[in-house]
Order: C-alpha cells, then structure tokens, then sequence
C-alpha cells in the first residue's frame, strides 16, 4: 500500500491503495464517486471513461500511480448548467442509462475541443463508447443541441 494525492473534479484527496489499482476502482471504491462505471475492464467499452487534464481515458486501464499531479474529471465534476447536460435531458438521451456517464465525458471533451463538429467528428470522438441500447443517432442529436446553446 502506498499513500498517493490525487486531484479530482478540483478537490484534493489522498488514498492509501495498491500503486497498480486502476483509477475505476479509486474513484468508485474509495472515493464513492460512482458515477464512473465499470463496464468491461479492458478499457473497450467506455462506461469509465473520465478527464485527465481534459482528455478522455479509460479510467479502468490507467494505475493510480501513474497519475502524478493530474487533474482528474468525473461525471460528477460536471456543472449542471453543462451544455451536454442539458441537451442530454432535453434529447432524452439515455434508455437503459449504464454507459451514460462514458458517453457525456467524451462529448463534453469533444466540443471542448471543437466547437462545432460535423457527423463525422461526432463519430470519431464518440468510437469506442459502446451503448447497447442502440442510443447513438439520439446522442450525435444532443451534441448538434448543445452546439446551438
């Protein structure tokens, strides 16, 4: 066990864990932030994918020891005035809802860093977000909503 400092949804914690626990499992089950969830574990489906100094990962895949001074997003950093938030309700995005918080993380670093994508950019940043329900043409519909707000 070793005693590391994390920087999460701008707040400061400090974990006693096992150098190798993956991030998934700090934030769930030492943090209790569940709203990062555990799909498949190898990192290909995207329910736990969350910021690391703004870009998507797989938090799942990725050893708490190798966060150094990170700063790490979540689900629940997200301000509730969020433009994909909202456009997410207003869309009535989610079905079964399980891959929900994967999905919003990649939109919100999308149009973090693109302003105004096309269907294609929307499909490229959006790979790798598996939803079994099939709510993709509801979700590319929520990105071109947020874009308007």
């Amino acid at each position: 066990m070793a005693l590391f400092q994390i920087l999460i949804n701008n707040q400061k914690y400090e974990v006693d864990v096992e150098a190798n626990k993956p991030l998934l499992w700090v934030l769930r089950d030492e943090l209790s932030l569940t709203g990062t969830k555990y799909g498949c574990g190898i990192g290909q489906c995207g329910a736990c994918t969350v910021h690391l100094n703004g870009t998507p990962i797989r938090s799942c895949g990725i050893s708490i020891s190798t966060l150094g001074d990170s700063k790490i997003t979540t689900i629940e950093g997200l301000k509730s005035d969020n433009p994909i938030l909202k456009a997410w309700e207003e869309i009535n995005v989610p079905q079964c809802g399980y891959c929900q918080a994967g999905q919003i993380m990649s939109a919100v670093a999308l149009l973090n860093n693109n302003e105004n994508p096309n269907d294609k950019e929307i499909d490229v940043a959006m790979n790798g977000n598996i939803c079994r329900c099939g709510t993709y043409y509801r979700m590319r519909k929520a990105i071109k909503t947020a874009v308007k707000k």
